[in-house]
């Protein structure tokens, strides 16, 4: 197994931050993870982040699309019920060509009540218009022609005016809490995105849903199978809490104020509990050598071999970022790879 890492970007930052200086200092990351080896960039999205400013995701990647050397670009994630299908084949087409046929296009479900109203839908309907819109993006992207009514859109002939540069079309990845999701995953996506927040022992579980699902529809392991994990480096798991703790802890109590508990397993829901708790099991702290150990053990339970690391939480400074970038890349991951 050969195991490759990601940079992971939320682009969220505290409400009266200089967002000029942080959009420099992302840039500065996006380079930075060029020069150390990084083989993509993932840059996550969400509206109406309050209490965090955010940068909007498509907007980003057009922005470093022609600084990624060998580096992809991954949308993690497209929340595709808000959206209307031609908009965005269209739109990723774009970027896939900005990008110099890098995109990985990856979309999830949603889980927010502020976000589907906003955007004129609800929970309810997430489900049928996540696959519509699914569907007809394949079809755009990959048919002269498209006619398909769905619940919410209409195309009568409609064509992408823009193909993606990538044949048949970019990967096509879905990013999963729930056992239901990961089954969908499983069918009609090119790979399941293992999200940071459920624990470890639950993704050792759903690891197996997803394995299961592919059996039944008779698709193998996909080439690239993708987790993201919360983690930090320091000279001991202690100072890597101590030094992550209030960056994280911040990120987390938005996440519980936005509902992403309704979206996760029940028994792995509780992200109100006290923070040593909560990253219990959840989170990978610790030194170089622990850190290193603790990947190499949930690559092999899981099979995972590309890892996001979204290095930054709203308020963690720059040069903490940087750090991390080095430490992952230049003394975490050789340690990983000897070890697999």
């Amino acid at each position: 197994m050969t195991m490759n890492i990601s940079l992971g970007i939320r682009g969220q930052f505290p409400q009266g931050d200089d967002m000029p200086a942080r959009l420099e200092e992302l840039l500065v990351q996006v380079r930075l993870a060029r020069q150390l080896g990084y083989v993509a960039v993932l840059k996550t999205c969400h509206f109406s982040s309050t209490p965090f400013q955010e940068i909007q995701q498509l907007p980003f990647l057009a922005r470093i699309a022609g600084e990624l050397g060998d580096m992809s670009i991954i949308t993690g994630i497209v929340l595709l019920p808000l959206h209307m299908p031609l908009e965005i084949a269209e739109q990723m087409a774009t970027l896939d060509l900005l990008s110099g046929g890098k995109l990985i296009f990856g979309v999830g479900l949603g889980y927010r009540e502020v976000e589907f109203k906003a955007f004129g839908t609800t929970q309810r309907e997430r489900v049928g218009r996540f696959e519509e819109n699914f569907e007809a993006i394949r079809r755009l992207w990959t048919e002269d022609s498209v006619t398909m009514k769905g619940s919410h859109f209409e195309l009568d002939g409609a064509t992408c005016s823009l193909k993606p540069l990538q044949k048949p079309h970019p990967p096509m990845w879905i990013g999963a809490n729930a056992d239901a999701a990961i089954e969908r995953a499983a069918r009609i996506a090119d790979s399941w995105m293992i999200n940071p927040h459920n624990r470890i022992d639950t993704i050792q579980r759903q690891i197996g849903v997803y394995k299961r699902e592919l059996d039944r529809v008779g698709k193998t392991m996909p080439a690239v199978l993708p987790m993201s994990r919360e983690m930090f480096v320091a000279e001991s798991k202690e100072a890597a809490m101590r030094l992550a703790r209030p960056y994280i802890e911040a990120k987390y109590k938005a996440y519980k104020s936005w509902g992403q508990d309704k979206a996760m397993p029940k028994g792995d829901n509780d992200l109100g509990q006290d923070f040593d708790d909560l990253a219990d099991g959840r989170f990978v702290f610790g030194s170089v050598d622990e850190v290193a150990e603790q990947i190499i053990a949930l690559a092999r339970a899981i099979g995972f071999n590309q890892l996001n690391c979204p290095i930054q939480w709203p308020g963690m400074p720059q040069n903490h970022v940087l750090d991390q970038m080095h430490l992952m890349a230049e003394e975490v991951l050789p340690r990983v790879r000897q070890g697999l």
